[in-house]
């Protein structure tokens, strides 16, 4: 015998299972919005961070110390000097520095070029190239060098060296401490480089 449900029971039972299955897909639509509204969002990368650069406009004084020989350099940088008369010249708010090392020439000059060279090729190995030297000479003062440039991410993007050939003879690497980013640090190199360039004009050897 089979089992008559009434009309009005079954319309209900329909329309109840019809309002499960719409509240189930708005919710499902809901949670899909969601998820796609989240992905659309953009995750910004962290901008890098460059060196905080400042350029004050330099005024020169001269440094004189025990060792053989003298230079003006800018008022904005510190000087610390070793009983070796090698030569830090610190740059505190463009965390840079100049290394400036001395070697009495002993019938050795050609040894000591030699090394100078090999200072500016040795940082050129992570670089893009080398820049010709810009050569430096004053008869007066018997002063005799070069200023090299290495363009990149090296570790020292300028070195210079001086001489009077016959007893004293100086090199100087320019040395950032933050990683190398050479556009980033393109300005402060300028900067430093116009230092570098009236410190090889002012020096003096000391009789």
């Amino acid at each position: 015998m089979h089992k008559i449900v009434s009309l009005s029971h079954s319309t209900g039972l329909k329309i109840d299972i019809v309002e499960r299955l719409f509240d189930f897909k708005l919710l499902y639509l809901v949670f899909i919005l969601l998820i796609l509204s989240s992905c659309n969002e953009e995750t910004l990368p962290k901008p890098k961070a460059f060196l905080r650069l400042a350029y004050e406009t330099p005024n020169y004084q001269k440094i004189n110390t025990s060792c053989p020989y003298t230079f003006e350099i800018s008022n904005k940088a510190k000087v610390i000097p070793n009983e070796q008369c090698w030569v830090n010249v610190e740059y505190p708010t463009l965390k840079a520095s100049l290394n400036i090392t001395y070697r009495p020439v002993e019938n050795n000059l050609n040894e000591l070029l030699r090394e100078a060279e090999k200072l500016t090729y040795n940082h050129a190995i992570k670089a893009d190239g080398i820049s010709a030297p810009q050569l430096y000479d004053n008869f007066e003062k018997k002063t005799y060098g070069a200023l090299s440039e290495v363009r990149g991410n090296a570790a020292s993007p300028l070195q210079f060296h001086l001489t009077d050939s016959t007893k004293h003879f100086i090199t100087g690497a320019l040395y950032f401490k933050v990683q190398p980013n050479y556009d980033s640090i393109l300005p402060a190199i300028r900067y430093i480089e116009k230092d570098i360039k009236h410190l090889m004009e002012s020096l003096k050897w000391k009789k």
